[in-house]
């Protein structure tokens, strides 16, 4: 097998486990879709449309758990590739501004690494309605677990 088709197999298997992960959680029944997915970058998409805020407008809860899922995605990633299986990451700080409201359709947002660190990774992330119009930046933080040694139960 050539080399781009092992890395092709291994992303296909990578957005495979990401779109399983998903499944029973609040992400699935927000609609979350995993586009695409690796240590340095993440794309989703979720609709608009059961994820309003009494106004009509996407909820900006529910943009903020858009982004969180697409920058823990990406981090935990990053955090298999240093540590191994079994190992995990976890969101500890996220901000947002909101620029533009979105009132029905799909919003689609791509978080980027800015900082992959050993114990650490912070992401940018950019939420767009499908006219392209920019609705949210978000900035989130994440640590980075190695896998947890089973202890035995007392």
């Amino acid at each position: 097998m050539d080399t781009n088709a092992c890395e092709a197999t291994g992303t296909q298997n990578t957005l495979e486990k990401a779109r399983a992960s998903l499944i029973g959680t609040l992400c699935e029944r927000m609609g979350m879709q995993v586009l695409a997915v690796s240590a340095s970058e993440a794309k989703l998409s979720m609709p608009v449309a059961p994820n309003r805020q009494p106004h009509g407008l996407l909820h900006g809860g529910a943009t903020i758990a858009l982004a969180e899922t697409a920058i823990s995605l990406a981090a935990h990633i990053h955090a298999e590739e240093l540590y191994g299986q079994g190992s995990a990451a976890v969101g500890t700080s996220f901000s947002a501004t909101h620029h533009a409201p979105a009132r029905e359709g799909e919003v689609q947002i791509t978080a980027r690494a800015e900082h992959l660190g050993r114990t650490s990774a912070s992401y940018l992330a950019h939420v767009y309605r499908e006219d392209g119009t920019l609705v949210s930046t978000v900035l989130g933080s994440t640590r980075l677990l190695p896998p947890r040694e089973e202890s035995p139960a007392r």
